[in-house]
This record gives C-alpha cells, sequence and structure tokens, in this order.
C-alpha cells in the first residue's frame, strides 16, 4: 500500500532491441526457438536425473537438475513477455510485474550462485579426496545445500527489495532495456539514490566476484592437488572441470559487468540482460550434459525402456 500511495506511474516504458519491423520479426523467431529449446534441453535433463536411478544418485547430476529447474524459470520470468513485445508497437510493463521480474531474477542468482559454489565443492570432493566422496556427499548435505541456496536467494532478493518498495517513481517511466534491472530501474526513483546504488553494488555486485574469484582458486587448487598427484590425471580433470569453468564463467562475467562495472553503452547493458537470461540458460544444458557420455547413456536406457514397454503391449 505504501507503494502505491507514493507512486505517480503505474508502468514503465521498455525501450527493446529495435524499431524496425523486419528485425523485430527476425528477433521473435531467435528468441521463440531459445526460449524452445531452453525448455526442452532444460526439461529433459530434469527428466533424464528423475527417471535414470544412476543419474538420481549422483550428487553432479542432482545439482545440475536444481540448476536446470532455476534456469528454466529464469527464461520464463523474461523471455516471453519479450517476444510477446516484439509484436507490440509501445512495450508496457506494469509496476508490480517490473518489480516482480527483479525480485525473481535476483531470487534466482542468488540461489545459483550458491548452487555453482556447492558444484564446485562436489568437484572438489570428486578428485581431490575420491574414497570419501559418497560419504562427504550424502542425501542429507544435497537436499540441505539446495535449501540453503533457495534460502540464500531469498533474503539476497528481499535486500534489494527492501529499499526498492518505498522509492517514489513519478517519472520519468523509460527504460532502454528488454525487462526490468534494478540499476536501470534505480535510476528512475524521484530521489537521490546515490546511496542505494552503492547497496545494490555491495549486496549483488561484490558478492558476485569474491565468488568469482573464490570458485576460480578453488579449480586452480584441484587442478594442481591432480596434478601433483599425476600429471596423466590432469588431462581427465581438465576435461571434467572445463565445463563448469565455462559456465562460472558466462554466469559470473555478466553479473559483474552489470553490478560491479556499470558501462555507459546502453547497447551493451541489452546485451549483458540478455545474455543472463537467454543465453546462459540456453548454453548450461549443452555445456552440463547434454554432450556428457553418462547422459547420452541415460537418454538411451530410458529410449530402449520406453521401446520395450511398448513392444509388451
Amino acid at each position: 500500500m505504501e507503494m502505491k500511495n507514493t507512486s505517480m506511474l503505474n508502468e514503465f516504458v521498455l525501450l527493446g532491441f529495435i524499431n524496425s519491423w523486419e528485425l523485430e520479426i527476425f528477433f521473435f523467431v531467435i528468441f521463440f526457438l531459445a526460449y524452445i529449446s531452453i525448455l526442452t534441453g532444460n526439461c529433459l535433463i530434469i527428466l533424464m536425473v528423475t527417471c535414470d536411478s544412476h543419474l538420481r544418485s549422483t550428487p553432479m547430476y542432482f545439482f545440475i537438475a536444481n540448476l536446470s529447474f532455476l534456469d528454466i524459470i529464469l527464461s520464463t520470468v523474461t523471455l516471453p513477455k519479450m517476444i510477446i513485445d516484439f509484436f507490440r508497437e509501445r512495450k508496457t510493463i506494469s509496476l508490480w510485474g517490473c518489480m516482480a521480474q527483479i525480485f525473481v531474477a535476483h531470487l534466482l542468482g542468488g540461489s545459483e550462485m550458491i548452487l555453482l559454489i556447492v558444484m564446485a565443492v562436489d568437484r572438489y570432493v570428486a578428485i581431490c579426496k575420491p574414497l570419501h566422496y559418497t560419504a562427504i556427499m550424502n542425501h542429507r548435505i544435497l537436499v540441505g545445500s539446495v535449501l540453503l541456496s533457495w534460502t540464500v536467494g531469498f533474503v539476497h532478493t528481499m535486500s534489494q527489495m527492501a529499499f526498492m518498495v518505498n522509492l517514489p517513481f513519478c517519472g520519468p517511466n523509460v527504460i532502454d532495456d528488454v525487462f526490468c534491472d534494478l540499476p536501470l530501474v534505480l535510476k528512475l526513483a524521484c530521489s537521490d539514490t546515490y546511496v542505494l546504488e552503492l547497496l545494490v553494488v555491495a549486496f549483488s555486485g561484490l558478492p558476485s566476484l569474491i565468488s568469482f574469484i573464490l570458485l576460480l582458486v578453488s579449480y586452480i587448487v584441484i587442478l594442481v592437488t591432480v596434478w601433483l598427484r599425476s600429471s596423466s590425471g590432469l588431462s581427465k580433470a581438465l576435461s571434467t572441470l572445463s565445463a563448469h569453468i565455462a559456465v562460472v564463467t558466462l554466469f559470473f562475467g555478466s553479473l559483474i559487468l552489470i553490478y560491479v562495472w556499470p558501462v555507459s553503452s546502453y547497447s551493451l547493458d541489452k546485451f549483458l540482460s540478455v545474455f543472463y537470461s537467454v543465453i546462459t540458460p540456453l548454453l548450461n544444458p549443452i555445456i552440463y550434459s547434454l554432450r556428457n557420455q553418462e547422459m547420452k547413456a541415460a537418454i538411451i536406457r530410458l529410449r530402449n525402456r520406453h521401446i520395450c514397454y511398448k513392444s509388451n503391449f
């Protein structure tokens, strides 16, 4: 109620990408296919991990399935609205719809940050302490880690929204992006937001930067440990960790550029927004699982089981 009473605006205008009708049709096709691919790839991973007993009992795939679930929600919060807006001359979003996008984006961003850290710990235990792997990464630890990721994500997003909901928005109401993002919306508030912008860097940017550095250090420690034990095992460790390093770099790189190193180019802001909400969820299934031999074997097992089931009838 407090926001409703202090705000003179009830919607924001999103400028989107371009004003050319032909290019908007082209981007509509691209993003529509991207959204279908995101849903298909990530749902396939969740289905495989749920149905295949071997993958279900492997901690790494348990975390990957949860990562896929986060990617599905993130893309669904942003992409359908983006796709529909390609057919609208005036691209608007309600005030509460904008706040909902910010809330969910930071909820999922905080959760995914913790999940990627837990996945790095899982790889460290699997490679450096293989004899104790099953004892350390037990079912209680797995479930607790996922609950922790959601809890941290919720606390993180509430820390952002606590000061957002009380800001007055009386104009202008134009956001030069494809969806609502916290730094751009803050600039539209009818009050001095310098301190709040510093809080955004402190609550979003610095945790992303610190987590990224810690993850890179952890991967270096893993590789050095493997190399000291056996130089022949280094190539295997590199092949295992390369996918994780790629995902971590893609995810944290975009967040760091948005929240730690603010850029003046709005076109780059849009690119980073699309990269975070579209490209990363699209590449995660390919990088993590669909090129993985165990996942391919699980798909073959599920297909053969389905064929045998149909033949019995």
